[in-house]
């Protein structure tokens, strides 16, 4: 099974993320309602077993916590996908949310990067800064290796676009670790 748990605790953040690629169980608590909603979806439709416990020092801001749970995810899917053999490596994907249209690109190739554009209407969605969608993409793409493109194309409704770049990014990546024969690189190995 293609599965980690992943612990790291700091004078800011107390994480644990158990991730399974192949599914199961899907519990996620941290203190930030919206948030706690977009890590549910990612984990819905990228078809991924995953439980998100975070203690963080909500009463400064959010940032530390979203911030930090992409370092603590990334961390345990670059774990649980190991050398990476036996992936299909790529995947994109278009989300249509009402008014909204994103997409996402990945290639799980061992080279962080994230090509991010997205701007939001409103600063706020619930106790979410909605300026921390890209410190979350940052820091997952950094610790699981990923080429990351993100981009909302359109749209009036930050809810809508930032869960259409949470939807869009779970199903590319469901389909870049879907199995195959092999490593998909010429030079034998995925770093």
């Amino acid at each position: 099974m293609r599965t980690a748990t992943v612990t790291r605790k700091t004078k800011e953040t107390d994480i644990t993320v158990t991730v399974n690629l192949d599914g199961g169980e899907v519990s996620v608590k941290t203190g930030i309602g919206f948030f706690d909603h977009m890590l549910e979806a990612l984990a819905v439709h990228g078809g991924l077993g995953l439980t998100v416990a975070v203690t963080g020092d909500l009463h400064v801001d959010g940032h530390h916590t979203v911030e930090d749970t992409g370092i603590v995810l990334g961390q345990a899917i670059a774990k649980a996908l190991g050398d990476k053999s036996g992936i299909a490596r790529f995947g994109s994907f278009y989300i249509p949310m009402d008014e909204s249209l994103c997409f996402a690109a990945l290639d799980i190739s061992g080279r962080p990067y994230l090509a991010f554009d997205a701007r939001f209407p409103e600063q706020k969605v619930g106790d979410y800064d909605t300026c921390l969608t890209v410190e979350f993409f940052r820091a997952l793409s950094l610790h699981a290796g990923l080429t990351l493109h993100l981009r909302v194309l359109y749209g009036g409704n930050s809810h809508h676009m930032i869960e259409g770049l949470f939807k869009a990014y779970a199903h590319a990546f469901k389909a870049a670790v879907a199995a195959t024969e092999g490593v998909l690189s010429t030079k034998g190995s995925l770093d």
